[in-house]
């Protein structure tokens, strides 16, 4: 099995989100998480109220049996956003986190990137 082979699997699985209708469900209580770089973020900003989880600890930050859960992020019944830079990296690792439970995970299609070409808001990490 190839990368792309894992990509494709998991984009098979998922409901990917289009950026307006990720902000339409945070609005409605579903919680995104970005999981870029801390650069990334310093860089080219956050948006708000999205959860920052690095990749190498999603899991554990999100599996309500973790001794490292975050309470913010709720049960596995909650809908959860992954985002990332450009939508590969989330795409993966929302599928890893329906493999723990959380059967409405999906990610941000277009990632981050898609977040801004959309105009939607932005804020400077701080």
């Amino acid at each position: 099995m190839t990368v792309d082979d894992l990509l494709a699997r998991a984009r098979a699985r998922i409901d990917r989100v289009e950026p307006k209708d990720a902000a339409a469900a945070v609005e409605r209580g579903a919680v995104l998480i970005d999981i870029r770089s801390e650069l990334q973020r310093e860089r080219d900003g956050v948006v708000s109220g999205a959860l920052f989880f690095p990749r190498n600890v999603l899991e554990w930050r999100c599996d309500p049996a973790s001794d490292t859960h975050d309470p913010r992020v709720g049960g596995t019944d909650r809908r959860v956003i992954v985002m990332c830079d450009e939508g590969y990296q989330s795409s993966l690792a929302a599928l890893s986190l329906q493999e723990l439970g959380f059967e409405q995970a999906s990610d941000l299609a277009g990632g981050f990137k898609a977040w801004c070409a959309a105009g939607l808001p932005v804020e400077r990490a701080g």
